[in-house]
């Protein structure tokens, strides 16, 4: 695919509430970190363009709050998308623990085709000391899965752009092994199975 060729795509941030989501979000789109926190109510949507092997890529990345009492409406928003951040904080043990009913909603949620649904795994907030979270304990739950994990800090830019690029190249390559097999799929040369029959 050349840079001219736009291809859109819908990436999801969902996690524990005050895990950072926000805070990673607006480190990746606009390189800025905020010390005051303020809860997503239900999502925001920030868009970044990105150039990934010879495709101008367009992420529209919604940001969903973690509120339990907002997980209905939030899960209204994974329909259609092509990709999933999961996010914990390392401070944090029952966001980590969290994570496999976040997977859960997010699969239930997003049929997945033939191809497996892109998903990564954030550890953020590593620049703070009281860390619950070991690092061998949240690798040994994402290899369990066959889910890529990265340690991050919103706060330092640490990982941040590498984990979000991850998702978007594997978004982006089930998008086109589902983009090859409909066309493969649908456009026949030859008719199949068909009788010829000759008059006289």
């Amino acid at each position: 695919m050349n840079p001219r060729k736009k291809v859109d795509l819908k990436l999801i941030i969902i996690g524990a509430l005050g895990v950072g989501k926000t805070s990673l979000l607006h480190q990746y789109v606009h390189k800025t970190f905020y010390e005051d926190y303020q809860t997503t109510l239900g999502a925001s949507i920030l868009s970044k363009i990105i150039i990934l092997d010879d495709t101008t890529l367009k992420l529209q990345i919604w940001d969903t709050g973690g509120q339990e009492r907002f997980r209905s409406m939030v899960s209204t928003f994974y329909k259609g998308s092509d990709g999933c951040i999961l996010a914990f904080d390392v401070t944090d043990l029952e966001s980590f623990e969290a994570l496999e009913t976040w997977r859960g909603d997010v699969l239930a949620k997003t049929i997945p085709m033939e191809k497996s649904y892109p998903m990564v795994v954030l550890g953020n907030k590593i620049d703070l000391a009281d860390r619950q979270v070991p690092q061998e304990v949240a690798q040994g739950w994402c290899k369990e899965k066959d889910i890529p994990y990265f340690e991050v800090s919103a706060k330092n830019d640490i990982n941040v752009v590498q984990a979000f690029e991850m998702l978007a190249s594997r978004a982006l390559s089930r998008y086109r092994s589902i983009l090859e097999s409909y066309l493969t799929d649908s456009i026949k040369l030859s008719p199949e199975d068909q009788s010829r029959s000759r008059c006289c």
